[in-house]
């Protein structure tokens, strides 16, 4: 299937690893000019080699942290500088912790800003040219907000992840005339490298016959083909949802 995503661009944040990392090769391999940003440099430029030595176009590498001050408006600008305009923005930066149900106001600040304030600045700072030449993709990798049992401790982005939700569906409704999505993507267990390091081959596999219907932990690549499609014109009638790529981990149906 042609997607008709070649000669398109994107922005993809949090692409040194896992979702990010995934994403940049798959929309590369379709014919996307990538601009990838994350903060370690290195790492980058060895993602960006892999998508050259693949045969496709080689991103441009930003190092950048997006948790500074003004982090998410200036990578907008270094990217559709080195761009010229972007159509595509993955939203894949983000982390989660859990923390005691009373942290400081510093802790929850943190937690809301990496997993949804940043998100919403980058994605103002590249609106408008989106809706100025009415074509755009915004996708957020954001994950499940289902209250988890662990006394005394609540996971700080599982709150911020709420917001991305409902602002992600408020924003969609705002901006759909104008041919721009905006749709989240809702990881279950995927393989990371925080996986690796703190649960061996065994008991991987205990957790997933266990916990996850289809048997086994996911792959970035399970999350990156989806995002690829929606990041495709193909997909114009896709938006405002929240689509979780779990093998059905989640509890709820809705």
């Amino acid at each position: 299937m042609d997607l008709q995503l070649n000669n398109k661009t994107a922005l993809i944040t949090g692409a040194s690893q896992g979702i990010g990392r995934a994403t940049a090769k798959a929309l590369a391999a379709e014919g996307v000019q990538t601009a990838i940003a994350a903060r370690r440099g290195e790492l980058l430029n060895e993602v960006a080699d892999d998508i050259a030595t693949a045969g496709f176009q080689r991103p441009i590498v930003i190092a950048h942290d997006i948790m500074a001050e003004d982090g998410p408006e200036s990578l907008g600008v270094k990217a559709l500088d080195a761009l010229g305009s972007i159509d595509i923005l993955v939203n894949s930066a983000g982390g989660s912790r859990k923390v005691d149900l009373y942290a400081d106001a510093a802790t929850w600040d943190e937690g809301m800003t990496m997993n949804f304030n940043s998100q919403r600045r980058l994605s103002h700072a590249l609106l408008q040219q989106m809706i100025e030449r009415k074509w755009g993709r915004i996708i957020s990798i954001s994950g499940k907000n289902e209250p988890e049992k662990h006394p005394g401790k609540i996971n700080v982005a599982m709150s911020a992840k709420a917001a991305l939700h409902a602002w992600s569906k408020g924003l969609s409704n705002e901006v759909a005339q104008h041919g721009v999505t905006v749709n989240c993507l809702g990881p279950g267990k995927i393989m990371s490298e925080q996986i690796r390091k703190n649960y061996d081959e065994e008991r991987r596999r205990q957790y997933a016959e266990e916990e996850i219907p289809i048997g086994y932990i996911g792959e970035p690549e399970d999350m990156a083909v989806v995002a690829t499609f929606l990041c495709s014109p193909l997909a114009r009638y896709v938006t405002g949802v929240l689509i979780p790529v779990d093998g059905s981990f989640r509890k709820y149906a809705f």
